[in-house]
């Protein structure tokens, strides 16, 4: 099996989607992510990954691999730019569309700008954790 997360610049949103499927996917399952562009990895999102028990500190910030996508059993974007510039993909792979805010976008102190990642996270984290069951469950 294999997964595939997608936004725009790889930094934040994809990267806490890859950590939950990691986590949450049997340990043969192959999952990466990756952007339409590569913003680095964000330290926002490392932060609140840690505090979810997940070190995506040592992830990179990668471009879409075109063989990767078309041999993917699910390519998941995560926000309207991934889903319009993602290329074509054969129609034996399930596309999903998450359309989740930019945490990166937000703004406030501190605390605020960190409690936006923590609500991204906790929603991609219920997707991702509902994808794995719908994918694993047999029907």
């Amino acid at each position: 099996m294999q997964l595939y997360f997608l936004c725009t610049g790889n930094a934040c949103r994809s990267q806490m989607a890859e950590g939950f499927a990691k986590k949450y996917a049997p340990s043969d399952w192959h999952i990466k992510s990756a952007g339409v562009e590569q913003h680095g990895l964000n330290p926002i999102a490392v932060t609140v990954m840690a505090e979810a028990g997940i070190d995506i500190s040592a992830n990179t910030s990668d471009l879409i691999d075109n063989h990767f996508l078309a041999s993917s059993q699910y390519v998941i974007t995560l926000c309207g730019d991934a889903k319009d510039k993602c290329p074509m993909t054969p129609t034996s792979v399930s596309r999903y569309h998450w359309p989740l805010a930019d945490p990166a976008q937000a703004t406030g102190s501190n605390d605020e700008i960190q409690n936006v990642f923590r609500t991204t996270r906790d929603e991609i984290k219920t997707l991702v954790y509902q994808l794995i069951q719908d994918i694993t469950t047999p029907s």
